[in-house]
C-alpha cells in the first residue's frame, strides 16, 4: 500500500477499536513517528491531513522542524530526553511526552523564553510499567511526588498527562488498565491533566479501550524505515 492507503488502514482500524470500545473517536489523536524518514515524509503525511507527529531524537526532531515548510504540524518529542539537551527539545517540541525526572522538569522550565510568559510546554509524565529500573520513565511509586513538583516549582510546563510503553511479556490490557490508574492519581494533583499516551501499532486497540488518547504509530504508516546508519 502507497502512504495514503496505509494512513487510511490505519485510521479505520482506529475508529473500530473506538467503537467496540464505546468511545468517540474525536477523543483520540493519532501521532504519526517519522523516526529516520526524511521530512518530505513530513510534509507528504501534512498533505494528507495529519496534524500530529512524533520524534524520538532531539537531533531529528530540531533538523526537520528548521527545514520543515508545510501546513502547521503539532510535533511531540516522545524519546527519552536528556538534561542537556533540554532548551533543544524545548525549542523545537510543541509536546514532551518522557517527563520522568524532576531534573529534566527543572531544565525544561529554565529553558523557557526570557521574557515570553506564554510560553507553555505541555509534557508528560512517562510511567514505567516494568519491573526493570532501567527502562524509561518513573516508577508508580514516584508519579505523585513528580507531578506535584511539576504543578508546583515549573509553572512554564504545562503537565497534560501520563505516557507508557506496554511491557513486552505482558498482556498490553493489563498493563494499560494500571497506566489508565497512574493517570487518575495526576488528575487528583493536575485535575485537567487527561492525556493518556499510549499504545501503537501492535497493541493501540488495548490502549484505547483502557481510555487512550494519544496513539503513537510509525511504520505501520510510514512504511519500513530507512537503513540508518
Amino acid at each position: 500500500m502507497d502512504l495514503r492507503s496505509r494512513l487510511a488502514d490505519i485510521d479505520a482500524r482506529i475508529l473500530d477499536a473506538a467503537s467496540s470500545a464505546g468511545r468517540d473517536p474525536s477523543e483520540i489523536s493519532r501521532i504519526v513517528v517519522t523516526k529516520f524518514h526524511p521530512v518530505d515524509l513530513v510534509e507528504d503525511l501534512v498533505g494528507l491531513g495529519v496534524t500530529d507527529v512524533g520524534e524520538n531524537r532531539q537531533q531529528e526532531l530540531s533538523a526537520k522542524r528548521e527545514t520543515y515548510s508545510g501546513a502547521p504540524v503539532r510535533w511531540h518529542f516522545i524519546g527519552q530526553a536528556q538534561t542537556n539537551k533540554a532548551k533543544a527539545v524545548r525549542r523545537d517540541a510543541d509536546a514532551v511526552h518522557s517527563l520522568d525526572r524532576a531534573r529534566l522538569a527543572d531544565a525544561l522550565h529554565a529553558a523557557r523564553g526570557e521574557d515570553d510568559d506564554a510560553d507553555i510546554l505541555d509534557v508528560l509524565i512517562q510511567v514505567n510499567l516494568t519491573d526493570d529500573p532501567g527502562r524509561g520513565g518513573v516508577e508508580p511509586a514516584g508519579i505523585e511526588e513528580l507531578a506535584e513538583h511539576v504543578a508546583a516549582s515549573c509553572p512554564s510546563l504545562r503537565l497534560r498527562g501520563v505516557m507508557a510503553v506496554a511491557p513486552l511479556d505482558e498482556e498490553p490490557a493489563a498493563a494499560f488498565a494500571r497506566l489508565a490508574d497512574h493517570a487518575a492519581l495526576i488528575r487528583t494533583v493536575v485535575s485537567d491533566a487527561d492525556w493518556i499516551s499510549a499504545g501503537m501499532t501492535g497493541d493501540f486497540a488495548e490502549a484505547i479501550a483502557a481510555g487512550a488518547t494519544h496513539l503513537r504509530i510509525g511504520s505501520a504508516i510510514t512504511g519500513p524505515r530507512p537503513v540508518h546508519g
